[in-house]
């Protein structure tokens, strides 16, 4: 029997080539692919090859295609090294697949520009206004009460950025969180207070400019007000109210002021730049009330204590003042014989009525302690001082104390006592003020002052230069001014 070889179809050689890459692909495939993965991904591939060409070849193109979809499926974030653009999945977590025409889609760049940059730390300033208060101004910056708790409470110093000035700026520095960085405010022209946010919380400090010191003279006459003439003549309302009470000893400024009388002064003017910040001390100056010239220096002994002289030496400063209310009228004076306004009777009225707005600071005129301090009849709400043995001064009807007062407290000349008001038997407020001599009560506007030492023996020399010297250039300084004023 003869035995035929049974031949193999034959296939077109196309096919047997394509046959082969789908071998390999799907051999690259299991290698790459964990077994676990793929045990969950089986996909089977018929590889039945047909004889037409037609459809053999169509066969292959739908299998390439179910290759490639299975491929892009398949092919994630979970190799062990990622590469760039890539991010590595943690077990239990799904995987994020990337499609090339996604990547196409959403390159890189366009993610910068889309991406919103932080901002920079700024400086943002705002002005006070009445009814402002620090609360509301951090409020509008966007700043909660915590970070306001923390800034007032971080030190003493702290609580002055409480204090609000109209018109007052205050400037906060800003993190591009929001945060509070930086808190300053500049309170005169010359300081600075600042907050600054540090490891340890927020830190105070501030900064000063030392002005320049300048030697300035003014001079003026009164024609219905010391005030109008000062300030005509380029005084600040301070430096007039020393100027007052330098001259307080001789002159009462609540009476004796009259039309014409004439001052000239040498002060001391701060300056930062071109730009006038203040005033300091007057140095000399020459005061004329009613025809009778008064004198001052300043001159400070070896021991660094300051006070004004009268250009001989002999000293301003008397034991008291003479008024313990500034600028007051007179209302009622001295009189043993006065009619009470009250109790509509003759009785002794033992001193002086000045009448002031209620609230109108009063000023022990003498160094003394309190020996009463409290009601006392008709006086309402009075202070009695002893000075030594020989003098004592009431003050009465005042509407409140000052703080920090009792009875056996000591008392400075010039000090704030009390407040005017109109306790007790008053028709409206005034200050009463009487004085005693040895239980004796005197006329204060008409007594005559006990004086202070003159400029010690051992220091008249160097004072009498100092003095010649400030004499003779207030001269110079009226001369040369009224020679300005002359066409």
């Amino acid at each position: 029997m003869a035995f035929h070889k049974t031949k193999s179809p034959l296939y077109p050689k196309s096919h047997l080539v394509a046959a082969s890459g789908i071998a390999a692909a799907l051999s690259i495939f299991l290698l790459v692919i964990p077994t676990t993965d793929v045990e969950a991904r089986k996909t089977f591939i018929p590889l039945d090859l047909e004889t037409g060409h037609q459809s053999a070849s169509t066969n292959i193109q739908s299998n390439s295609a179910e290759l490639d979809a299975l491929i892009r499926e398949t092919v994630t974030f979970s190799s062990p090294l990622p590469t760039n653009g890539q991010q590595s999945t943690t077990d239990g977590e799904e995987s994020v697949s990337i499609d090339k025409a996604d990547k196409s889609e959403a390159p890189l760049a366009d993610a910068e520009e889309t991406a919103v940059p932080l901002r920079p730390s700024e400086w943002r300033s705002i002005t006070v206004a009445s009814g402002n208060t620090l609360s509301v101004l951090f409020d509008e910056m966007g700043l909660g009460a915590n970070t306001l708790h923390s800034v007032i409470n971080s030190s003493k110093e702290a609580k002055r950025f409480t204090r609000l000035k109209v018109g007052q700026e205050l400037e906060f520095k800003l993190a591009p969180t929001g945060d509070l960085l930086t808190l300053r405010s500049k309170v005169s022209d010359l300081e600075t207070i600042q907050i600054d946010h540090t490891q340890d919380g927020f830190a105070f400090s501030k900064n000063t400019i030392e002005p320049e010191v300048r030697t300035t003279f003014a001079k003026g006459s009164i024609n219905s007000s010391l005030f109008l003439a000062a300030q005509k003549a380029g005084m600040s309302h301070g430096l007039t109210m020393e100027m007052a009470n330098i001259f307080g000893y001789d002159v009462d400024f609540a009476r004796d002021i009259r039309k014409n009388d004439k001052f000239e002064v040498v002060f001391e003017e701060l300056h930062v730049g071109d730009k006038r910040v203040g005033t300091n001390n007057i140095l000399a100056a020459r005061f004329t009330n009613k025809g009778k010239t008064f004198t001052a220096v300043r001159y400070t002994d070896k021991n660094g204590y300051s006070s004004y002289y009268r250009a001989d030496g002999t000293s301003l400063r008397k034991a008291f003042i003479r008024t313990p209310v500034e600028f007051a009228r007179i209302s009622s004076r001295f009189n043993p014989n006065r009619r009470h306004p009250v109790l509509n009777k003759i009785r002794a009225h033992n001193g002086v009525d000045y009448a002031a707005s209620t609230g109108t600071p009063i000023k022990a005129t003498g160094d003394g302690r309190i020996v009463h301090f409290g009601r006392k009849g008709g006086y309402g709400n009075a202070i009695v001082v002893q000075h030594g043995q020989k003098y004592k001064t009431l003050y009465a009807h005042m509407s409140r104390f000052a703080g920090g007062l009792r009875q056996g407290s000591n008392v400075s000349q010039g000090q704030i006592i009390g407040y005017v008001g109109m306790t007790g038997l008053a028709t409206g407020p005034h200050l009463h003020y009487e004085f005693q001599v040895n239980g004796r009560h005197v006329d204060p506007l008409g007594i005559e002052l006990p004086v202070s030492d003159p400029v010690p023996k051992a220091e008249r020399t160097a004072f009498m230069a100092l003095s010649n010297k400030m004499m003779a250039s207030l001269d110079k300084q009226s001369t040369s001014q009224l020679a300005s004023l002359e066409p």
